[in-house]
């Protein structure tokens, strides 16, 4: 049994339909794990940003670690703006770095998840 309800708009009666059921017209596949979820939402957010694109750019381009003395320069930010980008780059595993005095030099890392190579392959 079907019901079938009408509304007046002006003089003139217009059917409306009955209230469909959530979830009966198309299979969807099953959501994602969490952890799955969480670590593309990281690296989404990471990359997300003009300047550290940039940087992954840059890192993916050089031959040597770049110091962050010369992203610094890159960009016409200042050292702490440039520190925090990669940071955040850090943070999701994208880079790594190491000291060579006072100053930290920074790579792409040899162990990307499968994620974070795709994400790499992604710019040029």
């Amino acid at each position: 049994m079907r019901l079938r309800y009408t509304v007046r708009v002006a003089s003139t009666e217009l059917p409306l339909l009955p209230a469909r059921a959530r979830g009966c017209c198309v299979d969807v596949a099953p959501p994602l794990p969490a952890s799955a979820a969480d670590e593309l939402a990281a690296l989404f957010k990471a990359v997300a940003d003009p300047t550290r694109v940039q940087m992954l750019h840059m890192l993916k381009a050089a031959a040597q670690p770049i110091c962050v003395c010369d992203f610094t320069a890159a960009f016409d930010l200042g050292q702490p703006t440039v520190s925090h980008h990669l940071a955040r780059l850090k943070e999701v595993g994208l880079v790594t770095s190491f000291k060579r005095g006072v100053w930290s030099h920074y790579v792409l890392r040899q162990d990307l998840s499968p994620s974070g190579q795709s994400i790499l392959t992604l710019i040029p």
